[in-house]
């Protein structure tokens, strides 16, 4: 796979969209056209992400990223109540299109990553396992947590969280075990259409409030001296999990600076500089946003003082494929905040 069939499917994506989208309505009217221009324009928006992760997956070599994109999208046009030939029509018009519209040095390449993401996705589950199943105390107590966001009750989740955390289960536990895989769950659940979008901002907002109260049982251990900046790349929206990547390295003892969501790459790296950090952590929860974490850490190299300051990505394609944090030019990569600091620890030493 080469940068070049990325880049082609990356700049005709719009164009390759919309042909897909008018071939799909012309050839299957009665069905299609039910939808109406709404639906027409949904369609369109739709398979242009659908490109974008297939240029992912070309730039990265690693067509696990397309794969697992499809699958996702599979779960969650069930969720929709959408025909289960949407996703194969839309798919099987793509193959014609790019087969007629792209130029013939990259055609092949491209069709086997599109090819391979069709017969993955026709064996993907239509109902993900849930995030939140086993039968320990902490188990329950992510259940009932999650069950009182889903309420909308923020202080009945708040007050059993820091009740736990006084009765002795560590911060850290309640991070990985409750904080962690209660937002997988909500994500799993809006996927399947089972919770909107502002049930989902909410538990997002209301756990990030909980987090908050947990401050005073974080800003207590002994410094190290170390420092760490943490953040997303420009457009990236998800940034709990970074939060909480943050918070564990300063319940080690370093000194971390989160700059949050959306940063441009310019403003993450003059922070890194200032501060003169020993690890820049970068969250990308996106696939289509791979490029641009790749873009910062080149940038990153290009500064002398700055070569000493060690890289850790983490995030969904990062989990997916093994193997992108080396092409990026990561010194490292964690699925989670307990790994990234075992991470840290492995780069800083070497």
């Amino acid at each position: 796979m080469s940068i070049q069939a990325s880049r082609t499917i990356s700049e005709q994506a719009s164009g390759l969209a919309e042909q897909v989208v008018e071939n799909i309505y012309r050839r299957q009217r009665e069905r299609w056209g039910s939808y109406g221009e709404e639906g027409r324009q949904k369609s369109v928006r739709d398979t242009v992400y659908h490109l974008r992760y297939l240029a992912e997956a070309l730039a990265a070599d690693d067509a696990a990223l397309y794969t697992e994109y499809l699958a996702w999208v599979k779960v969650l046009f069930t969720g929709l109540n959408f025909s289960p030939s949407v996703l194969p029509d839309t798919l099987a018009e793509m193959h014609t299109v790019i087969s007629e519209s792209v130029p013939e040095d990259v055609r092949a390449e491209i069709l086997e990553v599109l090819e391979s993401g069709r017969q993955e996705v026709e064996a993907a589950p239509v109902l993900p396992p849930s995030f939140l199943d086993g039968d320990g105390e902490l188990d329950q107590l992510a259940r009932e947590f999650l069950a009182s966001l889903l309420d909308g009750n923020r202080r009945r989740a708040s007050e059993m969280i820091l009740a736990a955390v006084q009765g002795g289960v560590t911060v850290k536990e309640i991070y990985a075990q409750v904080f962690e895989r209660t937002q997988r769950e909500v994500g799993r659940l809006w996927q399947i259409n089972s919770i909107s979008v502002a049930q989902e901002h909410f538990c997002t907002a209301a756990t990030q409030m909980v987090m908050s109260q947990l401050y005073p049982y974080i800003f207590t251990g002994q410094r190290t001296g170390r420092r760490m900046v943490m953040a997303c790349v420009g457009g990236e929206l998800h940034e709990i999990g970074a939060r909480m990547v943050a918070d564990f390295f300063e319940m080690e003892g370093w000194d971390t600076y989160f700059v949050g969501a959306n940063m441009p790459a310019k403003s993450v790296l003059q922070s890194v500089d200032e501060l003169q950090a020993d690890v820049l952590a970068i969250s990308a929860t996106m696939t289509y946003h791979v490029g641009q974490v790749a873009e910062m850490i080149q940038e990153l190299r290009k500064t002398r003082s700055k070569q000493q300051t060690r890289v850790l990505v983490g995030g969904y394609p990062f989990n997916l494929a093994p193997q992108l944090w080396q092409k990026v030019g990561a010194d490292g990569c964690a699925r989670d905040a307990a790994t990234a600091l075992q991470e840290a620890e492995r780069v800083m030493a070497e």
